[in-house]
């Protein structure tokens, strides 16, 4: 599969084995990923989509707390795949991961009743935003649920500040929509309904913020 242009996890393909490490260096890992599984609410049987599933750590303690929950990955980048991978080998799990080409998803009209999102819009253009966001509205069931974990609009001036740093690594040109409180609007012009910032965390670099939409019955 020939993928579009994407930015890999830290900004640079060389860098997406240290992906890891600096998380877990630069945010309260064990905080802001419980907090996006609790906000996902994952119940028995649910078919599940995990879009941009990184180096699969979101997946794994998606399935340690709801084992009987359907899910799947999907990521546009290779390396982070094979990362991907290993990790859950390593943790005997078995969740399909899918690559894709930045456009279309792999997956029928109204398959999923969730689909959830960490750290990936802010690398996105604001086309493409909305290219994907209407993509997971596609592949959502009718009154499905859409939560995204992501960098938002700073809560201090101290946030905003840290947030240079990210926006060094991953461009101004993807990041400013979301520093600016723009991803809901993102999301409600995908067609989703009740958006609204639900939470969020202050970090070292940046505030993350929690978004949280429905797609209405059709």
């Amino acid at each position: 599969m020939e993928n579009k242009k994407y930015i890999p996890a830290l900004g640079y393909d060389f860098l997406s084995k240290y992906y890891d490490l600096t998380i877990k260096l630069t945010m309260p890992e064990n905080t802001f990923r419980a907090k996006l599984i609790d906000w996902l609410n994952p119940l028995s049987d649910e078919n599940i989509l995990e879009f941009g599933f990184g180096t699969a750590q979101n997946l794994i303690l998606l399935k340690v707390r709801k084992p009987e929950a359907i899910v799947q990955g999907v990521d546009i980048d290779p390396k982070i795949k094979s990362i991907a991978e290993h990790k859950l080998k390593q943790h005997n799990l078995s969740i399909p991961l899918h690559l894709y080409d930045g456009e279309v998803l792999p997956f029928a009209d109204k398959s999923f009743d969730k689909v959830f999102s960490s750290l990936v819009f802010h690398q996105l253009e604001a086309k493409t935003k909305l290219i994907c966001l209407k993509e997971l509205h596609r592949v959502l069931k009718p009154n499905g649920k859409l939560i995204i974990g992501d960098w938002g609009k700073a809560k201090s001036k101290w946030m905003r500040f840290s947030f240079y740093a990210v926006q060094f690594l991953d461009g101004f040109k993807t990041t400013n929509d979301n520093v600016n409180g723009l991803l809901p609007q993102f999301i409600s012009n995908a067609g989703f309904k009740q958006v609204s910032e639900v939470d969020f965390i202050n970090t070292k670099i940046g505030t993350y913020s929690y978004y949280q939409a429905s797609k209405h019955e059709q």
